[in-house]
């Protein structure tokens, strides 16, 4: 039976709960056991999903965001449990933690995997390439263990049921201690992550000339901001907000494009949208066949219309 190893971000539990689809897909044709590895943490039975086993390393001295003690305890952990595959989330402490890692285990790695394709013969794993210009498909029949991280939000993993959950308090023999010590956290200045928005009214280059209407809409409606890489690349908005293969991947319920001709690069970051409205002036821009509601217009007069018909009601 093989052995995967999945990282549970602290900061961000649910995305990193999302990597069990990946697991699945990966060893799709093969039976295999899912560890998920927290560092001194307690969480909630309902957020540990199907895996069949946690390993919970049990040292005050080993922090989340110690990199280097990380990358020791994880090696250990291989040495002992032969993983097939690691699993990382593309989050700010997976993306350090992981190029490491793979040097130390001399191993490749494929990093921001967005979709995974399996068959009798390979396994490809593709990722946003040359500045989320194309799609690159990675094969990896290189060298075990098989080491992803994978973009945050793409994922969706069902429970179908709560599997008999082995707990496994794990105290590494030898690792390096941390040279820092976190002293402050502070609130990231945006109030909101555009990954959580249950509406999402986006601008692209056909909204440039007055984004700011954007955003008056999008306070009308309750909803949240987001923009294509034209207006982060033009300095309009922060990238924070930008939807697509090098910015996030959004799923909302309802997503208005607004100037977005739906390059593929935009369209990579749109995962699981209920509903699309776009509005273009090319009605056969590549974002329409992919929207329930098509309108053929300006972006920037169609919000002002919009806008002022929302005041009167």
């Amino acid at each position: 039976m093989k052995n995967t190893l999945i990282y549970i971000d602290q900061e961000n539990i649910i995305n990193s709960i999302e990597l069990l689809e990946v697991a699945r897909q990966i060893h799709a044709d093969q039976e295999y056991q899912s560890f998920g590895l927290l560092i001194n943490q307690q969480i909630e039975n309902k957020y540990l999903g199907e895996f069949d086993s946690i390993i919970n390393i049990k040292d005050q001295n080993i922090k989340s965001y110690d990199q280097l003690a990380l990358t020791d305890v994880i090696e250990e952990l291989q040495n002992e449990y032969q993983f097939e595959s690691i699993i990382i989330p593309a989050t700010h402490i997976g993306r350090m933690l992981a190029p490491r890692l793979a040097m130390r285990l001399h191993v490749g790695l494929v990093a921001d995997v967005t979709e995974i394709k399996k068959d009798e013969k390979s396994l490809e794993l593709i990722r946003p390439a040359f500045s989320g210009r194309i799609m690159a498909g990675i094969e990896t029949n290189a060298k075990k263990p098989i080491m992803l991280t994978v973009r945050q939000n793409v994922f969706t993993h069902h429970i179908d049921q709560n599997k008999e959950l082995k707990m496994i308090n794990y105290q590494p023999n030898n690792y390096n201690k941390a040279e820092i010590d976190l002293l402050e956290k502070k609130q990231c200045e945006l109030s909101y992550d555009i990954r959580e928005s249950e509406i999402l009214v986006s601008g692209g280059g056909g909204a440039l000339k007055d984004f700011e209407q954007i955003k008056n809409l999008a306070d009308k409606l309750n909803a949240e901001v987001s923009a294509s890489r034209k207006i982060i690349d033009d300095g309009k908005a922060s990238r924070n907000i930008q939807v697509g293969q090098s910015g996030k991947t959004v799923s909302p319920e309802l997503y208005i494009a607004l100037g977005i001709s739906g390059a593929i690069e935009h369209v990579a970051g749109l995962k699981n949208i209920e509903n699309i409205i776009s509005v273009n002036i090319n009605k056969n821009a590549p974002i329409c066949s992919l929207s329930d509601i098509v309108v053929v217009g300006d972006a920037i007069e169609f919000v002002k219309k919009l806008a002022n018909k929302l005041e009167k009601n």
